[in-house]
């Protein structure tokens, strides 16, 4: 492997090439002094974005509702790029639900659409939401929607509400209530030791729950198809194991602890089986683990390194990284359904280094880390075409993860040498929205799927 892809590797990108060196790369490239919950920055949006008005949802009691459910409606819309939201100062009027609007004051104002709500306490720890979205120049309601819901989940409820918005507008599904995975890194006062902490927030970075906590790296978090598992890799025994876990029980086993690497785990779209990287036939391939067997189908059979395999959405191809050409680019394999491989196709020719590739959720693209000019990159590549579409502009970028409607990319890159996460949208037209905690590092992001209600 070149020296230039072993740099890259250092940032995450070619994960497990052995457990040493793997150990080595967070110990070496991992600096953080702590770490929090992830704060939202909204760089800009596309120039052509929608102007809408939320309006503050109405509150019957004296003093704040419990949630400000408008603000995080109108966070959640600005960070897609799509909607501009009015500033409160730029609100004509604040009517309230089933009350007088005064249209021709709204006609005055950039946004077409009018969007208004109201909390409601009706029992012990129980609320009643509903919100209304209007067309300003027809006058006619859009959609409305009623929620009953506890104090603990007003604020998935605002995400929920966006995406009614969202789909109503752009005709695509939102994607503003899901979940993401990330490691963050703390370095302990006082002392050359590290906490690794895999964590779940809400998509806009709030909401975050601890999955896991050790002294040693944790790294290449999966999601299963319905959100309530969490495939990872951790040192916590000084080598490379592969571990499934429950999100809400915490439950976890062992997955794969072969000789050599366990890395790089992947769930198929049926949830049943999981493509990982194992070197325990003494090279790093690309195998299919039946989960609840635990039988072992290798796919690739090489001498170069083959890893970070990515499931397309109907189970019958994988797609991964592998150096067999000289540098590392992205190939793709059929899968039968007994797990039968045919032979690796390379997809990947423009430039000397594309790796850490997964499927968009129509199959008709796959994003990626490319190399340019030396700089490491998210791009997509249209499958059909071969095109190659370059969205970011730094220069450490790694982990690209699809949102689950497939309209925007999460990924990890690094400020001011501290890795954060941004998100860009698909055709790159608006700026990349920033997820970072107030101090330290955060790495390996991964998009959940849609949630459950």
């Amino acid at each position: 492997m070149s020296l230039e892809a072993t740099k890259h590797m250092k940032l995450f990108t070619l994960k497990p090439i052995s457990a040493v060196i793997l150990l080595l790369i967070y110990l070496m490239f991992i600096s953080s002094p702590a770490y929090a919950v992830l704060e939202v920055e909204i760089k800009g949006g596309f120039q052509s974005a929608n102007p809408i008005a939320i309006v503050p949802f109405a509150w019957p009691r004296s003093g704040s509702a419990p949630t400000d459910i408008a603000r995080i409606v109108r966070s959640d819309l600005a960070r897609s790029g799509i909607f501009s939201p009015l500033k409160l100062n730029q609100l004509p009027e604040r009517p309230a639900l089933g009350g007088n609007i005064n249209f021709d004051r709204w006609k005055n104002t950039a946004a077409e659409q009018l969007v208004i709500g109201a909390i409601t306490p009706i029992g012990q720890d129980l609320y009643e939401v509903k919100f209304q979205m209007l067309d300003v120049f027809s006058r006619q309601e859009m959609v409305a929607y009623r929620y009953t819901v506890k104090k603990n989940q007003l604020r998935r409820v605002a995400h929920q509400i966006s995406d009614k918005i969202y789909a109503k507008l752009t005709h695509t599904r939102g994607a503003f209530d899901t979940l993401i995975a990330y490691v963050v890194v703390k370095n302990d006062p006082g002392s050359k030791k590290r906490t690794y902490t895999l964590a779940v927030a809400d998509s806009d970075g709030f909401g975050e729950q601890i999955i896991l906590k050790s002294r040693k790296p944790i790294m290449s978090p999966s999601w299963s198809p319905n959100g309530k598992r969490l495939a990872y890799v951790s040192f916590e025994k000084d080598r490379s194991i592969i571990y499934l876990q429950e999100l809400k029980t915490g439950q976890r086993k062992v997955l794969a602890q072969f000789k050599g690497i366990n890395s790089a785990p992947a769930f198929s779209p049926d949830g049943k089986r999981l493509a990982l990287t194992l070197s325990k036939d003494g090279n790093s391939e690309i195998y299919i683990m039946y989960i609840a067997s635990g039988v072992l189908q290798r796919i690739t059979n090489h001498y170069s390194i083959d890893t970070e395999p990515s499931w397309s959405s109907d189970g019958r191809s994988i797609i991964f990284t592998s150096d067999r050409a000289g540098k590392p680019q992205i190939y793709q394999i059929a899968v039968g359904p007994q797990g039968k491989a045919g032979n690796p196709r390379r997809l990947t020719y423009e430039g000397d280094y594309n790796s850490n590739a997964s499927y968009s959720p129509d199959g008709k693209n796959i994003t990626l880390i490319t190399r340019v000019q030396g700089q490491y990159r998210v791009a997509t590549l249209e499958l059909d075409t071969g095109y190659l579409q370059v969205l970011t502009h730094s220069s450490l970028d790694e982990s690209p993860s699809y949102a689950p409607n497939g309209k925007m990319i999460l990924y990890a890159t690094e400020l001011r040498g501290r890795g954060i996460l941004e998100a860009i949208a698909v055709d790159g037209r608006n700026l990349p929205q920033r997820l970072r905690v107030l101090s330290g590092d955060v790495r390996e992001p991964a998009w959940s799927p849609y949630r459950s209600q």
